[in-house]
């Protein structure tokens, strides 16, 4: 298992979990087995939903956490498979068979990864711009979903309480409409001080899952 990954599940359901008097460590250790598994990733994904039925004050995390699933099978798992594995018959046939999994959260922590390679600073435009292309013609779905972040970059200029008020007016049917917050405050303060995240907390428009998903993008950033 990816050491950070670890650590992020870890921070996000002590988080998560303290406000609802919930066992962190039982649930932790539960999903580690998971994703330590020695299973191939459909068979993950199967032990992944059985550990959230377990669990159902934790459904509204379950699919950032098949991104985190999916995150550590490209960093662990596939280290052991074929060095071509990904661009297999197989493989295609698990995304098809799995593409209504997951998040929007997924392109930030495949970024985030990106800017420890390259050794660079996450930025939004950065991120909007270059790693997700939304400018290039070819790239439109991008630019529909991130339609909100594009046209509020602004708010890195502002402070917590104007990306919360933005937040709540993301429309529901936005595939970025809990995701906004979070991502938003982390790349405001990608490094934040304690008072930044009192302010984040402050301000959360769902508080515990706006947590859990800024204390795994802050792991990622610092792991």
């Amino acid at each position: 298992m990816d050491p950070k990954i670890q650590l992020a599940i870890q921070n996000a359901i002590e988080l998560y979990a303290d406000s609802k008097s919930l066992n962190a460590k039982a649930i932790n250790t539960e999903l580690v087995k998971v994703f330590s598994a020695d299973e191939d990733f459909l068979s993950k994904v199967d032990l992944l939903d059985a550990a959230f039925d377990n669990y159902p004050q934790l459904e509204e995390l379950r699919e950032v956490f098949f991104d985190l699933l999916l995150m550590n099978f490209f960093s662990a798992d596939v280290i052991k498979l074929e060095e071509d594995y990904l661009d297999s018959p197989e493989w295609e046939q698990i995304e098809e068979d799995t593409l209504d999994r997951g998040t929007e959260l997924l392109n930030v922590l495949l970024y985030l990864n990106e800017c420890e390679d390259e050794g660079i600073e996450p930025e939004l435009e950065d991120f909007l711009k270059e790693f997700l292309l939304v400018e290039e013609d070819e790239f439109q779905d991008e630019h529909r979903i991130y339609e909100d972040m594009i046209a509020n970059q602004i708010l890195m200029e502002s402070n917590v309480s104007e990306i919360a008020k933005v937040a709540q007016s993301v429309d529901e049917e936005s595939e970025l409409k809990e995701l906004f917050y979070p991502i938003m405050c982390f790349f405001y303060d990608p490094k934040p001080t304690a008072d930044t995240k009192k302010q984040i907390a402050q301000n959360a428009v769902n508080k515990d899952f706006d947590l859990a998903i800024f204390s795994i993008l802050e792991t990622f950033n610092h792991a």
